[in-house]
């Protein structure tokens, strides 16, 4: 790496191997980390916007918690607790010398921690993230969604993100889709009707990049032309599932790839499960599509719920284990939702409802009351009188006279000498909870 020396001082260039590179970045930071605000004064960091001078001090905030994220697993609320009330430049020192650390961890832990510390290489891990086009977005950052702050110490340490969009910007209005990775057709169908619906009405769709109902969210996002958002369990440079490479690499392209683990890292079954606290810390509700009762779907459900985020499930089958666990969902708090527009007026601003629904209007809803209590009266084969018919109605006979002859015009009833019935055509819409003739 190249470094411009700060005023003063040699402005030489070095070229360091990479143990000479953390060595370097020890050492610094030992002398209390002024070395590396002095350099990064000079640094320029490359936007979409194009090249701008850094602020040294969110520049060096940068470094160490990209230091810090590769220290910490995600998620735990005792190196985050400890950064809040250290800082962070405070923790990587603690780290590297070994003196000051967190409350509560054992002596095994800490080990292990300063070992991670010993091969933590953060501008490496920065410069090889912006050659591959990946920025590392950190609380303060004007990119930085707010709503993460939501998780308290269990907030990510920052987020290495891939694609142009701004990650606060997208975050503002999504929702999040998941369910089970081994789903039905039923699953695929709803999570991509789903996925698109919601693209089409403005809103950015959420998922984990997985197969299954993540997938089938992400295409059917795409397929709109819409946003989406995977967040990974993993480095954002290393596409998993690797059968999902080619669709998160054009998420990646058309919206945002999204993650806590620096680049290289691999994912693990609890990284997976810590990865869901923030899809539903990032989004405004969390829909469910098919889960079985163990499915981490609900553990980012239940994780809405306790950050005040709407938690939704689509209802399936009551023979299918695929959906069991949504509808232990739904028999708490969880809302049942069908389509987008339901989705969009739970988690929506004012005024985006969902159409009324209802069943389709038949000619007869369109009669008057009074006429509806005659024709209701009329057998359902055969013929009745007007006196039969009138006591039926609970009218006179003069009046259902009158309503039978209305109706005969409109098609509903027809005469036979002294008597009347229903013509044929409303003998079964008419009568379709009796038994017919």
């Amino acid at each position: 790496m190249n470094h411009d020396g700060p005023p003063g001082e040699s402005t030489g260039q070095e070229v360091r191997s990479r143990e000479g590179a953390r060595g370097e970045y020890r050492r610094r930071e030992g002398a209390g980390g002024k070395d590396t605000c002095r350099e990064d004064t000079r640094r320029e960091d490359r936007t979409r916007e194009g090249a701008h001078r850094q602020d040294p001090v969110r520049a060096a905030e940068r470094t160490h918690r990209a230091f810090l994220a590769r220290v910490a697993e995600p998620g735990d609320e005792v190196f985050g607790r400890w950064i809040r009330e250290a800082g962070a430049e405070r923790a990587v020192r603690g780290l590297l010398d070994g003196g000051e650390r967190p409350r509560g961890v054992t002596d095994g832990r800490w080990a292990g921690l300063r070992a991670r510390a010993e091969r933590a290489d953060p501008e490496r891990d920065l410069a090889d993230a912006r050659a591959a086009g990946i920025r590392f977005v950190c609380p303060g950052d004007s990119e930085w969604p707010a709503q993460l702050d939501d998780l308290g110490d269990g907030r990510p340490v920052g987020l290495w993100v891939r694609g142009r969009p701004s990650l606060r910007m997208w975050a503002l209005r999504s929702v999040a889709l998941v369910g089970a990775r081994a789903c039905t057709e039923y699953g695929a169908h709803m999570a991509a009707t789903l996925g698109a619906g919601l693209a089409e009405r403005g809103w950015v769709v959420v998922s984990g990049g997985a197969y299954g109902v993540d997938g089938a969210a992400h295409r059917g996002a795409l397929a709109a032309g819409g946003a989406t958002v995977a967040v990974l369990a993993c480095g954002v440079d290393r596409p998993y599932p690797r059968g999902h490479t080619e669709l998160i690499t054009r998420i990646a392209e058309q919206g945002l790839v999204v993650g806590e683990l620096p680049p290289g890292e691999h994912p693990t079954p609890s990284r997976f499960i810590l990865r869901n606290r923030v899809i539903a810390a990032l989004t405004r509700g969390t829909v469910v599509v098919e889960a079985a009762y163990r499915s981490g779907a609900l553990v980012t459900a239940r994780a809405a719920q306790r950050l005040g985020r709407f938690a939704m499930g689509v209802p399936g089958p009551v023979t299918s284990g695929l959906s069991a666990g949504v509808h232990e969902l739904l028999q708490g708090e969880a809302m049942l939702v069908t389509d987008a527009a339901e989705v969009a007026e739970l988690v929506g601003d004012m005024g985006e409802l969902a159409p009324d629904r209802r069943g389709p209007v038949l000619p007869r809803d369109l009669l008057d009351p009074g006429a509806g209590r005659v024709l209701a009266a009329l057998p359902a084969c055969g013929l009745a009188g007007a006196e039969e018919i009138a006591r039926g109605a609970g009218t006179t006979t003069d009046d259902a006279v009158g309503r039978l002859y209305e109706l005969r015009s409109l098609g509903f009833v027809e005469r036979h000498g002294d008597g009347w019935k229903l013509t044929r055509q409303m003998m079964i819409p008419v009568h379709d909870d009796r038994r017919g003739c």
